[in-house]
């Protein structure tokens, strides 16, 4: 079935393959968040009676009540009006001037020598007065203009200077336009009590006076405009905050009432689909980030398969436990969201997969966090429970980068409840509220039990990932280092020769590994397990011969051969037995490679010149990894060192550098992604490892 499977996924590009896990990823993030959207509504109408006390599920500004009071505002603005002090002067000038016209005409009419017509002297007065009365709407009939002609000089002074004086007197006051009417009735009426004017003039002066009058006190527009926009801008919108009762149960739902709950959507004809579009883009960008993420790792595309799966399901794990958690908030009056495990999706996705998708899977785990546990009266996200996960997910992320001990994990945990704690302690101090003793304890054991849960629900569902996937994680690489490792008592017990060489092997390829960017403890590891196969038949290899009999004396070469050859093949065969990883199982097939046999290979020429070669080769493959290819060169290099006699670092480093040119020569590595410079790289670390154990001594002088 597993072959199959896997067989199924090579012959799909690994971008579909990205494209619908995270699809279907994305669609069960959905359907299981869409419940925490949906806002509680009322099957209600206007002038009902309240079913229960109902509260503004959030903040919102009432754009009716607030152009209501902007609009008082407005209207209790005073206009601004400017008062014009020369108006006087001008209207009594422009009386003066009508007067002046009056006796230019006159005279001219008196330097004639003919009579002049009344009708023409009418005609000729009208023409000189023409512009003004036609630009201040005064009109004059013929009899009055007439009046003009024929009065007597005194009669029309004392007229001049009455209505002057009068008309200065009023426009010396303020007037607007809404008291013209008034005034010039006004000035009307104390022209025709004047008794000193002839009755002739009287009317005459009547429309002057009654034209002259203008306002005084002119609107200032653009003060005005500038104070009602000021009116306007200084009054605060008008909100309904959340929280905030709108209606008490029992009470009736009046219309302003019934307004706001529709202005607020918790009517039930008020079904709105943003909610819903903004869900949709909040997991639509979290699986973007996603996408970004594996589509540009560089990563191996097996690992990056593996690594893309297990993320995608613990994600998944986590929103679903973050559901439950939820629908179980209900039964309590705690925030028992606290409860949660901040740290599982980070210490899972970090063991099982790298450091990059761990932070990624913290941060979007808050995200969805912030929407499920979102409650009636926050904002659009939990932001208490955002950061709460991001706090204890990032911390474990930093704590967990050394993870050689199972004690590590134990300390990771310890500081996720540490941090958790912290954090409880800030979301209740800034809240402001009085807790009794029971919250606080429960809040405690909270923030405790969200550490310890991260820790165990990690320990218990690595054996699943790791089984279901073939991945080798940290932890399970710790496990198999154990010495009380049955394989690894039977390799001390059985050939402590090969245990010792094992041991010093691993040291050489975990430092080589380290320094060259590869997983220096799957090498450490793997060296401890690859001569397993030695067990069979211990006494036939040279380190576990302590008595100084060699049964390789008494065969023939092609015998040997083949036992010396068959230790990667048992050791292959005993470990899949013991259900080790492949990784493991392929490092004992591959730690010689397709190399020869040399020394009995030509012990059997000697006898036989057409000897195959082939019978004197290791199987391989060759190695496939950088880490095989590291414990390749490690494995020859320590057996060699250690058969040297007084070796320094002259001979070690030339004989360090002939075995690698040997394998490079011999094609070893072509079948794996190690360098040209990597391999200088190994070099210079075996040296200066092997300098390090087989340092010269200093020589003592004897006694005596």
């Amino acid at each position: 079935m597993e072959k199959h499977f896997n067989k199924l996924l090579n012959m799909i590009s690994f971008r579909t393959l990205l494209i619908v896990v995270l699809l279907i990823t994305g669609l069960l993030q959905f359907f299981l968040m869409l419940g925490n959207i949906r806002s509680t509504t009322y099957d209600i109408q206007a002038f009902q009676l309240a079913p229960e006390t109902i509260r503004a599920v959030k903040t919102i500004e009432d754009t009716v009540k607030t152009e209501q009071e902007r609009n008082q505002a407005e209207e209790a603005v005073q206009p601004v009006y400017f008062f014009n002090e020369e108006t006087a002067e001008h209207r009594s000038s422009l009386v003066t001037s009508i007067f002046d016209i009056i006796r230019d005409v006159r005279e001219e009419i008196s330097a004639q020598e003919e009579d002049v017509p009344i009708e023409n002297q009418i005609a000729q007065l009208r023409e000189k007065l023409k512009d003004i009365t036609e630009s201040q709407l005064v009109f004059l009939s013929n009899s009055q203009l007439q009046s003009f002609l024929v009065a007597a000089e005194s009669d029309l002074k004392e007229a001049e200077n009455f209505l002057v004086k009068e008309i200065k007197t009023m426009l010396e006051e303020p007037i607007r336009t809404d008291d013209l009417p008034l005034k010039r009735t006004e000035i009307e009426t104390k022209i025709r009590q004047q008794s000193s004017i002839d009755e002739g003039i009287l009317s005459s002066i009547i429309p002057l006076g009654r034209a002259a009058i203008l306002e005084t006190e002119v609107l200032d527009e653009v003060r005005t405009e500038e104070l009602t926009l000021k009116a306007r801008e200084e009054v605060e919108p008008t909100r309904i905050l959340q929280g905030q009762i709108i209606v008490q149960e029992g009470e009736l739902i009046d219309r302003e009432v019934f307004r706001q709950l529709e202005l607020l959507g918790l009517l039930n004809n008020q079904t709105s689909t943003k909610p819903v579009l903004g869900l949709s883009i909040l997991v639509i960008l979290q699986i973007a980030f996603m996408y970004i993420l594996f589509n540009y790792s560089d990563m191996e595309l097996e690992n990056k398969r593996k690594a893309l799966f297990v993320t995608a399901i613990v994600y998944s794990f986590a929103i679903i436990l973050m559901k439950i958690i939820s629908l179980l908030s209900d039964q309590f009056d705690a925030t028992i969201a606290f409860l949660y495990p901040t740290a599982l999706a980070t210490m899972l996705v970090r063991l099982l997969a790298n450091e990059k998708a761990a932070v990624l899977v913290t941060i979007l785990t808050a995200a969805s966090g912030g929407v499920i546990f979102h409650e009636g009266y926050s904002a659009v996200l939990q932001m208490d429970i955002v950061l709460y996960i991001i706090f204890g997910g990032l911390s474990s992320v930093y704590f967990m980068r050394s993870m050689e001990k199972r004690s590590h994990l134990l300390k990771a945990c310890g500081i996720v409840s540490i941090f958790n704690l912290l954090f409880i302690a800030f979301y209740l101090l800034m809240s402001q509220s009085n807790y009794d003793l029971f919250e606080l304890v429960f809040y405690t054991i909270a923030g405790i039990a969200s550490g310890i849960l991260s820790g165990a629900l990690t320990m218990g569902l690595l054996p699943f990932f790791e089984s279901a996937f073939g991945l080798l994680s940290t932890m399970r690489l710790i496990e198999l280092s154990n010495p009380n490792h049955p394989l690894l008592k039977k390799l001390l017990t059985e050939t402590p020769g090969t245990y010792h060489h094992s041991v010093m092997v691993a040291n050489l390829a975990e430092a080589a590994c380290e320094e060259i960017g590869a997983d220096g403890l799957l090498a450490r590891v793997a060296c401890y397990y690859h001569d397993i196969g030695k067990t069979r038949r211990p006494a036939f290899f040279i380190e576990n011969q302590m008595s100084g009999i060699n049964p390789h004396d008494s065969l023939p070469p092609e015998r040997s051969a083949e036992i010396i050859i068959s230790h990667t093949t048992d050791g292959a065969e005993l470990l899949e037995k013991h259900k080790m990883p492949k990784e493991i199982v392929d490092i004992a097939l591959q730690h010689h490679g397709t190399s020869t046999l040399k020394y009995f290979y030509h012990k059997a020429k000697e006898e036989n010149d057409e000897v195959d070669e082939k019978l004197f080769s290791y199987p391989g493959p060759k190695p496939q990894t950088k880490e095989a290819a590291v414990i390749n060169i490690a494995d020859s290099v320590e057996a060699a060192v250690r058969s040297m006699k007084q070796p320094n670092s002259e001979k070690i480093q030339q004989l360090v550098h002939s075995i690698v040119q040997s394998r490079v020569q011999e094609h070893q590595f072509d079948e794996c992604d190690v360098s040209i410079k990597e391999l200088k790289i190994i070099e210079k670390v075996l040296c200066k490892t092997l300098n390090g154990i087989f340092h010269s001594r200093i020589e003592y002088p004897k006694e005596g």
